[in-house]
Order: structure tokens, then sequence, then C-alpha cells
């Protein structure tokens, strides 16, 4: 029996995937849960539609990321942190002392979940560089600086 998956399912497939399982399996408890839905003709036709419109999404969401990539290409970000005489900072430098740098500097949006950092905890003055995730594909660094107020 062919199905088509609405959903990501565990050693089965992923959402769009058209998959051969056993009848049983699929009339009572796949397409039940909503899981699945048969991949008659018709809803083969409403599948291929679905993936060439996502696909078009997909290009323009890739899209804006490369443009965001662009103007974040080059930046060089000052992060004030308190500081002792010794250049240890009181805390530490975190993704979201980043993505409001990001911000006021170039007024572009970046989520704190996209920014990647080389290591666990900045705890020291001195120049760094993160990794923004921009897309799955996009990947841009960005250089900082920490210095001591």
């Amino acid at each position: 029996m062919d199905i088509i998956l609405k959903q990501d399912v565990a050693n089965l497939g992923y959402k769009n995937d058209i998959v051969t399982v056993r009848p049983g399996y699929g009339r009572n408890f796949l397409i039940p849960k909503g899981m699945a839905i048969l991949a008659t003709e018709r809803n083969r036709k409403i599948l291929a539609e679905e993936i060439r419109q996502q696909a078009h999404k997909e290009e323009k969401i890739k899209n804006e990321a490369l443009d965001k990539a662009k103007a974040l290409e080059g930046l060089k970000l000052q992060i004030p942190a308190k500081a002792g005489t010794s250049g240890k900072i009181f805390g530490s430098v975190n993704s979201i002392m980043i993505a409001n740098a990001i911000k006021e500097a170039t007024n572009i949006e970046v989520d704190r979940k996209q920014i990647v950092l080389n290591e666990d905890a900045i705890k020291e003055v001195g120049d760094y560089t993160a990794k923004i995730r921009l897309h799955k594909e996009v990947l841009v660094d960005v250089d900082f600086s920490v210095f001591a107020e």
C-alpha cells in the first residue's frame, strides 16, 4: 500500500514522502492518526503542486537570507562589558548581546538561536568570531570585539 506522509514518522520517512507500508499499518494506524493519506493519483498531483509551491517559498527565504548575509559580511561589532583589571568579564557575553549589537549596528533582526559561538562562554576581553546561520545553506561569520566599559 502506497501512502503519502503528512509528517515525519520515525523509521519510515519524512513529510511529503511516498512510502510503501503494509495495509494494516497504513489503514489502522497512520491514516486514522492523520500521519498519512492514501497515495491516489489525485493526492499525488496535489503533493506535486505543494512541493512546487514550497520550493518557490524556500527560494524566496534563501534569497532574503543571502541579502542579510551581504549586509552582515565584513561587519565588526563592539560589545561593551563590565570587566576587572585583569580583563576578566563579570558574567559573560552571550548570543543575546551579539543579536542586540547587530540590531543596533545594522537594523537587521537576527534570532539569538541563529548565532553560534566558537567558545561555550566568552569571559574575557578580546576579539572573537561568531557564525550566524541565516538559512540551512547560508552561513556568515561576524567578527566582534569585547571591551571593558
